[in-house]
């Protein structure tokens, strides 16, 4: 393994343990040239995976920028980091295990749909708001009916097209109004 810091290419495990999934192992590594310090994670891939984007170009399936992608939906959402390191590893599982050596850019960003509507609504909106290229309101509101659909098929109460969840009373002072909320009841 190349050393990060001065580029060696002898450098040295010191400790090697499972990783908290259990799915990869947490290698500490020191570099005897510069004594830098670093740590590497080992996976197990099954298989060579290439993903075909829309344009026909074929690119190597990339872990770390699905995981990259599925965290800036999440970002600044209280979603505990094991439960995304678990859907991330079963997306990658899914993939792996369909058989094929390529598959498309709409399976993993469907596959990623799925599990953040499972996950968290909001990176769920999020991530289709970019996976799908909203371009008006109307596009979000679609989604959002849908969500509420699901929604009310799982016992939670679905909102109205249209409607907030909360009512509020116009305010009678204009110096009152909030260009934010006004209009949304």
């Amino acid at each position: 393994m190349r050393c990060p810091y001065c580029g060696s290419l002898d450098t040295q495990v010191k400790d090697s343990r499972p990783a908290e999934d259990s799915a990869s192992i947490r290698r500490r590594r020191v570099c005897p040239d510069c004594g830098g310090r670093f740590t590497t994670f080992e996976r197990v891939q099954l298989r060579e995976l290439f993903v075909v984007k829309r344009s026909g170009k074929r690119v190597p399936f990339d872990r770390d920028k699905l995981q990259r992608s599925i965290d800036v939906a999440l970002r600044k959402r209280e979603v505990d980091a094991e439960r995304v390191e678990r859907m991330v590893n079963g997306i990658v599982r899914q993939l792996e295990s369909s058989g094929e050596t390529e598959v498309s850019s709409e399976q993993v960003g469907d596959l990623v749909m799925e599990g953040l509507k499972n996950l968290d609504d909001v990176a769920y909106v999020r991530f289709a708001s970019v996976y799908k290229s909203f371009r008006e309101p109307r596009d979000f509101e679609e989604l959002l009916i849908g969500l509420g659909r699901a929604a009310g098929a799982s016992g939670a109460a679905a909102v109205a097209p249209g409607r907030a969840v909360e009512e509020r009373a116009a305010p009678t002072d204009p110096a009152e109004a909030d260009p934010a909320v006004d209009g949304v009841r």
